[in-house]
């Protein structure tokens, strides 16, 4: 059985989004040795930016008429999305950026559309687990509230159009400590810390011990 794990921080070293991840998958290599994992760091090897519209500028084009990165770029997404096609689980490790859904995993997102095609649930019934970070608070009665555009979207996609099994494990105030604007913080963003890394313990056991889709 195999895992299939994308990562999208531009900070691997330092990464929040990827600590949650690295939790997921060490409960699945546990309950699952020898099982193989394979990975796709959109942070450390970003898609192309032109790939997205190279390939859907390609269905208005006649196949003989097409040009050589319109053809490249319909491989790549058809490649994307046979990775998640051959996956039994999935893990996705998706920072927020500028309120919203890291531009490369975004570019990820539209070419694995392009490449299963639009409204294919290409994920239906197949376990997954996103974990997502925030570096401040988004959450009822903060002066952000509302802010996280990326979390919603996610859900949208993962769940609804893909129509994943999806587990959402969230961690917020991931920036304190780094931004002095923060520091009144720390008790709070302590306990969300560890209460994402117990939910992420969790979803990695459930990931493991779930059927996986056929």
């Amino acid at each position: 059985m195999t895992l299939f794990r994308v990562d999208a921080s531009i900070l691997p070293g330092s990464s929040a989004s990827s600590e949650l991840a690295d939790l997921v998958e060490a409960e699945w290599s546990a309950a699952r040795p020898g099982d193989p994992v394979v990975r796709r760091h959109l942070g450390t090897h970003p898609l192309p930016s032109d790939a997205w519209a190279s390939a859907t500028t390609a269905g208005f084009v006649p196949e003989p008429d097409r040009t050589a990165a319109q053809r490249e770029a319909l491989a790549l997404a058809a490649g994307l999305a046979s990775e998640l096609a051959e996956a039994d689980a999935v893990l996705l490790a998706v920072p927020l950026y500028n309120y919203g859904v890291a531009q490369n995993f975004k570019s990820w997102i539209d070419l694995v559309i392009t490449g299963a095609g639009t409204g294919v649930p290409v994920l239906k019934g197949k376990p997954t687990v996103l974990a997502t970070v925030r570096g401040g608070g988004y959450g009822p009665g903060t002066p952000k509230e509302g802010w996280d555009h990326s979390t919603p979207y996610l859900r949208r996609i993962l769940g609804d159009l893909w129509e994943a099994d999806l587990t959402v494990v969230e961690r917020e105030l991931t920036l304190v400590g780094v931004n002095p604007a923060l520091d009144g913080l720390r008790d709070v963003a302590a306990g969300a810390h560890a209460e994402a890394r117990r939910a992420a313990h969790e979803a990695g056991r459930s990931l493991a011990a779930l059927p996986l889709a056929a």
